[in-house]
């Protein structure tokens, strides 16, 4: 029945094995071959189900925080009098998202022998050692960032909480979202949250596991944050009952390394750390305290990003092995591969992200009700890649024109693909999941050497 012009149907059948459990999941994919119309619903490739809710569809509605976090907010922060108060979130939230990391000796030492050398080329800059030196000093003041460290005390804590509590609930539910689509039946108990500030991690873990989840270890080097973090688990006080039961709050990582977590996560806290060395040693402790997940969530920007793909970089090559625990690693989400990120390799490197919708919290300087969190994140899971979907990832917003669709993939094969797809070339059913698909989604198909998606122009065409 199978020719060469005829549909060819690839039927995986994927195990996500958790722990001792295994759990089937069988779904069809169809390969894309140009011209040929392979996607058909006699094989199960959407059930019962509509196109809109296709097995990609991994967008979170519009996110809104628990009504007690909310409350008890706006009740510390009134409660505070602080002055200005509009003024220092904007401050605060310009300067998280602008911040770069630190540069590290190595750099430095790099750039000071690029400008030596410079300004030794140049005749008319002839000097002695000692004023090259101090030259060299002056040029390296003037084009390096100067990264500080944020020391949060209780007013720098409150201010962080009116500016990034909402953003940072939503960029974290998006991420615990993935996992929970894609394996409905990973129920974690335990739960890491390194950096955990305010305490929105747990807020978004309760959202998610509330009903298996027993214990949060939360932990922050800053007793002020842990102490906000308490306070509105306990509804603006210091004696009430706490929301969340099972929150534990401590200034240090475990010591043991045979304690391992389900879910392990740091949120926008790697950026926080004041060198390269820093951030290698804590992405190691962390990894080894992963039983089954580690969710990294820094900024939607080139830095956040690049440094995403350094720690994912380290787990993937590392012999970093808990003694219990020998599993390696592999990339859960989003990159659908474990090869060099196509994103940064690119002449243009753009910064893999992600934006998810959100009500921010009714504060008196927040105009608008509804906003966007752009956010970076990286999944690791213990295991092998052959047990997770490997579907290309949608990076960009879905451009949809009359009687074709737009979509930009990140592929398998760790390429940037660009797709136009229509239902002439790729049938009825690919094309109206691709339409109905958004940013952020995986779109069900396989892409192969010997299948591959069209190729098309490499820029979008204007209008409508």
């Amino acid at each position: 029945m199978a020719t060469a012009r005829a549909v060819r149907l690839l039927l995986t059948s994927s195990r996500w094995r958790l722990g001792r459990r295994e759990v089937p999941q069988s779904r069809a994919l169809a390969a894309l071959v140009p011209g040929v119309s392979q996607v058909d619903n006699s094989s199960d490739f959407l059930g019962k189900r509509p196109h809109r809710r296709h097995p990609g569809i991994l967008q979170l509605p519009c996110v809104e925080l628990p009504k007690a976090l909310a409350a008890a907010a706006q009740l510390l922060l009134l409660q505070s009098a602080m002055p200005n108060v509009e003024k220092q979130v904007r401050a605060l939230t310009n300067y998280l998202w602008s911040r770069h990391l630190p540069v590290g000796p190595e750099e430095l030492q790099r750039r000071a022998v690029y400008l030596e050398e410079k300004f030794l080329e140049n005749p008319d800059l002839s000097q002695s050692e000692e004023k090259l030196r101090e030259t060299v000093l002056r040029a390296l003041r003037k084009t390096t960032y100067h990264w500080q460290e944020l020391s949060y005390n209780e007013k720098l804590s409150l201010v962080y909480m009116a500016a990034r509590l909402d953003g940072g609930f939503a960029a974290v539910s998006r991420a615990f979202h993935e996992i929970q689509a894609r394996v409905p039946e990973f129920q974690p108990q335990t739960l890491l949250d390194f950096g955990s500030g305010t305490g929105s991690v747990t807020w978004a873990a309760h959202s998610t596991w509330g009903q298996s989840l027993r214990e949060y270890m939360c932990v922050d080097s800053s007793a002020a944050m842990l102490d906000l973090a308490e306070k509105l688990l306990k509804g603006g006080s210091e004696s009430g009952e706490p929301y969340v039961p099972g929150v534990f709050f401590r200034q240090f990582l475990p010591v043991s390394p045979k304690v391992q977590f389900d879910v392990v996560v740091s949120a926008f806290s790697l950026s926080e750390l004041p060198s390269k060395a820093d951030r290698t040693e804590v992405i190691h402790t962390l990894w080894r305290k992963t039983s089954h997940f580690l969710i990294l969530v820094e900024n939607g920007t080139k830095a956040g990003h690049s440094l995403l793909m350094d720690a994912r970089d380290l787990v993937l090559k590392g012999k970093e092995k808990s003694p219990s625990d020998p599993r390696p690693g592999f990339v859960f989400a989003p990159c659908p591969h474990e090869l060099p990120c196509p994103q940064l390799t690119a002449s243009k490197p753009l910064a893999c992200s992600f934006s998810q919708a959100y009500h921010s919290i009714p504060f008196s300087w927040n105009k608008k009700n509804l906003k966007e969190e752009k956010f970076s994140m990286v999944i690791l899971a213990r295991g092998s890649p052959e047990e997770a979907n490997r579907w290309p990832r949608i990076t960009q917003p879905v451009l949809k024109r009359p009687r074709h669709v737009h979509c930009h993939l990140c592929c398998p094969d760790g390429h940037m693909q660009h797709a136009v797809i229509t239902a002439h070339r790729h049938g009825r059913d690919l094309y109206r999941c691709a339409r109905v698909s958004s940013w952020g989604d995986l779109l069900p198909v396989i892409t192969s050497s010997e299948s591959e998606l069209p190729p098309s122009p490499a820029k979008d065409p204007p209008g409508s």
